[in-house]
Formats: structure tokens, sequence, C-alpha cells
């Protein structure tokens, strides 16, 4: 092979940080725009979940798996607002240039998928991760709980903002109306959410629905961030790990699908 030819793979495979930096500081900068819708909003309302759920109702519910229910409901109520949040901000980074036209600028600049990508997926994981945090912060002020497995959590936690951010991105290409944004996350993830373990265990339920009730992917995910804190899961944290990172692994596959197709970019 020749030195020019060298060089020019060099420069293929060379990341262009300053493009990644500046889509990921812009879309940073819009959650420091909307703190209020960003960031208050959803902490305001899981507050209401701890106040509610973990004080009131909680202090008169038994024990599960030898964790108090306020404690217990902790890592779903951080996974509910990691989810919706995840896929909210994504979904809308990437649907903003669309609908103003300015994506096919971006798509024509000097830029690789991979660096589109990471600016867009970056800043929102990055988001719900800052989010996460303060939620766990915040929900000291009303629960006692501990945290067993440090590492993992932050590991779950990274993980499934990355995941979901990448299925935001999805969500946000294949939308065409402020509507379709706003159905995913209202009216598939959070009913998931629900069903999949934030109040309560699996375990709890019958044997026929505890089968059915791992068909949830969202089972999967809070079983898995729930044991990283008391050590108590209704699915072994191997597989929980392995399923979020498929998923991932999934999202990131059919975002690099959208891309070699144009699937409503370049249309």
């Amino acid at each position: 092979m020749s030195v020019a030819a060298l060089q020019v793979n060099a420069r293929a495979m060379r990341v262009n940080v300053h493009a990644i930096r500046a889509i990921y500081t812009f879309e940073l900068a819009r959650t420091w725009r909307t703190l209020l819708q960003s960031i208050a909003s959803p902490v305001i309302s899981t507050s209401l979940y701890f106040i509610v759920f973990g004080a009131a109702i909680g202090s008169r519910m038994t024990a599960i798996d030898g964790v108090s229910y306020g404690a217990f409901i902790v890592p779903g109520l951080i996974m509910l607002s990691i989810l919706t949040e995840s896929i909210s901000n994504a979904s809308f980074g990437i649907y903003m240039p669309r609908f103003a036209g300015t994506i096919y600028e971006v798509l024509s600049a000097p830029i690789s998928v991979l660096e589109i990508v990471l600016g867009y997926v970056g800043a929102a994981a990055t988001k719900s991760v800052i989010l996460g945090t303060i939620i766990l912060l915040t929900a000291r002020l009303f629960v006692d709980f501990t945290i067993l497995h440090p590492l993992w959590m932050i590991a779950f936690l990274i993980l499934t903002s990355v995941a979901f951010s990448f299925f935001g991105f999805i969500v946000g290409v294949w939308a065409d109306g402020w509507e379709k944004l706003q159905m995913v996350p209202m009216l598939i993830v959070t009913p998931l959410t629900f069903l999949g373990g934030s109040f309560y265990s699996i375990n709890m339920l019958p044997p026929l629905w505890q089968k059915i009730a791992l068909f949830n992917p969202v089972v999967y995910l809070i079983s898995g961030f729930r044991w990283s804190f008391y050590g108590v899961a209704d699915v072994n944290v191997v597989v929980s790990f392995g399923m979020t990172l498929l998923f991932l692994i999934l999202c990131a596959a059919a975002v690099q699908w959208i891309f070699r197709t144009g699937y409503r970019l370049k249309a």
C-alpha cells in the first residue's frame, strides 16, 4: 500500500473531536436554557413519589426482601426518570434539526456518522446521568437507603442512560410530529416501567404473571439496578447486565442502519 493511501486511511480513522464537542456542548447548553423543564420538573415529580409512596404509604407497608418499602422503590423511581428523560432528550435533540432542516447541514459537513451519534447520544446520556445523580441525592432527604455495590450502580446508570438515549435517537428519527415524540415515553415506556417492578417485586406475582413479566425488558434494568443497592434482585444480575448490553447493541445497530439507508434523514 502506498504512503498516500496510508495517509488517507489514517485521516479516515481520525475522530473529529471538535465536531463531537460542538454538537455535545450545543445540546447540553439547551439543558441549561430549559433548566426548569429538563431538571427541576422530573426531580420534583420524583420527589412527590418519595413523599407519597415512600413516607406516607411506605410506613404502613411491610419490608420486601428485608428492605423497607420506601428504600425498595428508590431504584425503580430513579430508573423511571432515567428511561423517560433519556428518550425525551435524545429524540428531541435529533428531531429539532430535522424539523428545522438544519440536519442537512450536519449530514453534508465533513463529519462521520460516529461523530454525529457521539455528539447527540452522548449529550442525552450525560443529561440522564446528571438527573439520576440529582434524584439519588434528593432521595436521601426522604428515605434512608444503602448502596452495597456502588461501581455496579454507576455501571447500570451509565449503560441504561446510553442505551435509551440510542433508543430515543431512533424515536426522534422515526417521529414525524410532536405527538409521536411523546407517544413512546408516555404510552409505552412508562407503563412498562410501572409493570416492571418499580413499586413491587415480581416474585410477589402469581407464577403465570411472573413468567409473563420476564418478557418486559424493563424488569431486567430495574432488577439489576436494585441489586446494586441492596443485593436483592428478581433476575440474576449477570442476566440483567447482559440484557441491558444487548438492548444497547441492538439500538446502536438500528442507528447505524438509519444512517446507511438515510431513513427519514435524507428524504
